[in-house]
């Protein structure tokens, strides 16, 4: 029996930037009884809240059961769990000022050169290129713009990966991940999944065979796929239509 469920977000739990459905929030709710509930992604803090505590707590999650959800922020280099029923941060690694400028400028200049700087199509307050702290997220269309339009940006990627190949010539010293439907995270090597899985292993106490991740980019390039290349045991999912599934199946033989 595993002990721990660990969770990309985007395209894994729930339909990408918009809060998780309620049979994800039931099923990780009844999920928190049994499994320490490690989600793990790019997005920052806020979007954690919104996107799944917040939802957990509208569905029933009692503070108890909080304190067996892991949030692993920015791919976990940022860590918060539930204390004394508030979010407590555990640690955080952010970049230097200098890092995210240089990040900031290799990933512009490459979506500029490339024709995708599409900054014309952003809703008002809206950015492209944003400052996590611990790494920056380029996100073609900002953060804002709707589910339809987003998935119909680069569905097969092709567009980020010409961004990545080229922002990796003007910046090298830096990784570039694909992730989500139009998002590339920029961090510094080795501060990627493997970084958040490694600490989480370290936090919780527990061995990779303990550990259950789900997540839809697991391909070379994706950002799942260093979780894949620890060797924890990884199920590929498309949506989380998916993920409930597999939850079902888990759940029904506890």
């Amino acid at each position: 029996m595993k002990k721990v469920l660990s969770f990309d977000i985007d395209q894994t739990l729930n339909i990408a930037k918009t809060p998780i459905p309620d049979e994800i929030a039931d099923l990780l709710i009844k999920c928190l009884d049994h499994f320490e509930i490690c989600p793990i992604s790019g997005q920052k803090f806020d979007q954690f809240l919104v996107q799944i505590v917040n939802r957990l707590v509208d569905r029933g999650a009692l503070p108890q059961q909080l304190t067996h959800l892991h949030l692993f922020v920015a791919q976990g280099t940022q860590y918060y769990r539930y204390e004394n029923n508030d979010w407590k941060q555990i640690y955080s690694y952010p970049l230097t000022d200098e890092q995210v400028q240089k990040i900031s400028e290799a990933l512009e200049q490459s979506a500029r050169e490339l024709g995708f700087w599409e900054e014309d199509k952003l809703q008002p307050g809206d950015e492209i290129i944003e400052n996590r702290l611990s790494q920056v997220t380029f996100s073609a269309l900002g953060q804002k713009a709707g589910t339809e339009e987003k998935y119909a940006w680069d569905p097969d990627c092709k567009k980020r990966e010409q961004i990545v190949a080229r922002a990796k010539k003007l910046a090298p010293e830096f990784d570039y991940e694909i992730g989500g439907t139009t998002s590339i995270n920029a961090i510094t090597p080795g501060m990627n999944k493997v970084f958040g899985m490694t600490h989480l292993l370290e936090e919780l106490g527990v061995d990779k065979q303990d550990i259950l991740y789900f997540g839809d980019m697991t391909q070379p390039g994706g950002n799942d796929y260093p979780v894949v290349q620890m060797g924890i045991d990884t199920i590929t999912v498309r949506n989380h239509e998916d993920t409930a599934y597999a939850l079902r199946g888990i759940l029904g033989v506890i």
